[in-house]
């Protein structure tokens, strides 16, 4: 299947400015292709993964992403999709988020037919009057003006620093079309302005028959209408010390039976066979969930690697079965990151005394029904013995004490 023919069957594509040409080019030859990211931050979310994905599609099937750090244009911030100006950071700041996504980078795509770029290498170079003179006069304010990424922010205000943006990003588009055979430039629904503003300048300096294309992905929503990507707890990123590998592998095996087939397409490089036979399963045997483990498996392999998925499903599978004793030290800070903890001394104390004290329990009698009854477990084991001790060196380096109680119900003891 022609590369085109895919990300359409994958939904992945929402706007181009020549569909049959471009599909009529990566069939007749390997192409250069670009998407770029400001360094607002030290890491990127799954919201930013996904034209990154087409990126990738583009490696796997021959062609060769060019991926932009935009170290100048990350200096200025791009207005699109906000309603007020970004606060403008630090030199140092944008410096060590351009190093934190490099590495980001260099993870998903490897090193071989790839590039990362930095525009500030060029952006930097141009003086104000080479601006104003070889840029600046090319571009037409109504035009401009007329742009959504522009348009939307009429009424509330848009600096003179955040609307010249989509000039940048063209400057960007013609510096790669020449040095580096850049052709299609890949970017979200809300780049579509700043994409055709960089097509425009390449056919205003290079010709109006020059062969350069854009291409935007849909936005993305969940079925019911909101925003995916995020969660009560905030973000999902691709830095595993901000959101770690078993959250990660969570966030996807908790999807949607709506959305679960929708997300193989986007986020897994799975064929069409594979896909078609697992959305045939969610519709006959929805409760056995395996679109959602397939995908959780994926997309964790994609961003963490196949040793972060066996760990993430180690701790899905002790937690749910309740026999924690074999997790690493390691593997306990992933899997109970967000559950209740409490600090504990390191000392050995009568369990009912050490449950309620530590606020597991609310009351020393309810403490002894629970233990008598069975329904307590330390560190995996069951206690049944209401004169039974809590030793905290003895488990998980003497770091933790791991307290089951029923069958859902988990609390980290962090030993002091």
């Amino acid at each position: 299947m022609n590369i085109i023919d895919d990300l359409q069957w994958r939904g992945a594509i929402n706007q181009t400015t020549d569909l049959d040409a471009l599909k009529e080019l990566t069939e007749n030859k390997k192409i250069a292709l670009y998407c770029g990211t400001d360094p607002t931050g030290d890491s990127l979310h799954i919201g930013h993964l996904i034209p990154f994905m087409i990126l990738k599609r583009f490696q796997l099937a021959g062609h060769h992403p060019v991926i932009i750090i935009g170290g100048g244009t990350g200096a200025i911030g791009d207005p699109s999709g906000r309603k007020s100006e970004r606060t403008l950071q630090t030199m140092d700041q944008v410096h060590h988020n351009e190093a934190a996504l490099t590495a980001q980078m260099k993870k998903l795509f490897g090193t071989e037919n790839f590039t990362i770029v930095n525009n500030y290498d060029w952006l930097s170079q141009i003086s104000l009057l080479d601006f104003l003179r070889d840029y600046g006069k090319l571009f037409n304010i109504n035009t401009m003006l007329n742009k959504e990424v522009v348009a939307s922010r009429l009424d509330a205000g848009i600096s003179f620093t955040e609307f010249t943006y989509q000039i940048l990003q063209s400057v960007d588009f013609l510096h790669l079309y020449r040095h580096n055979d850049v052709q299609l430039q890949i970017g979200g629904s809300d780049q579509w302005g700043n994409i055709t503003a960089g097509i425009d300048l390449i056919h205003k300096v290079e010709g109006s028959e020059t062969k350069v294309y854009g291409l935007t992905i849909p936005l993305m929503l969940k079925a019911d209408g909101t925003k995916f990507g995020k969660t009560a707890g905030g973000a999902i990123w691709l830095d595993p010390e901000k959101t770690s590998p078993y959250e990660f592998y969570q966030f996807w095996i908790n999807q949607d039976d709506r959305d679960v087939v929708k997300y193989l397409k986007y986020f897994t490089f799975l064929s069409k066979e594979e896909i078609d036979d697992l959305a045939e399963k969610v519709e006959k045997e929805p409760w056995k969930r395996e679109a959602q483990r397939r995908l959780a498996e994926e997309v964790t392999k994609f961003v963490h690697g196949e040793q972060a998925v066996e760990e993430a499903q180690r701790i899905s599978k002790a937690l749910f079965s309740g026999d924690v004793a074999d997790l690493s030290v390691a593997e306990i800070e992933q899997g109970f990151k967000n559950m209740p903890s409490v600090d504990v001394d390191n000392q050995k104390e009568n369990i009912v005394v050490w449950l309620t004290d530590n606020g597991m329990e609310p009351s020393r009698r309810q403490a002894r029904q629970d233990v008598s009854n069975g329904a307590i477990r330390i560190n995996g084991e069951k206690v049944t013995d209401v004169d039974a001790e809590v030793d905290p060196s003895t488990h998980f380096d003497g770091k933790f004490v791991i307290v089951r109680r029923g069958k859902k119900h988990y609390f980290l003891a962090r030993v002091k």
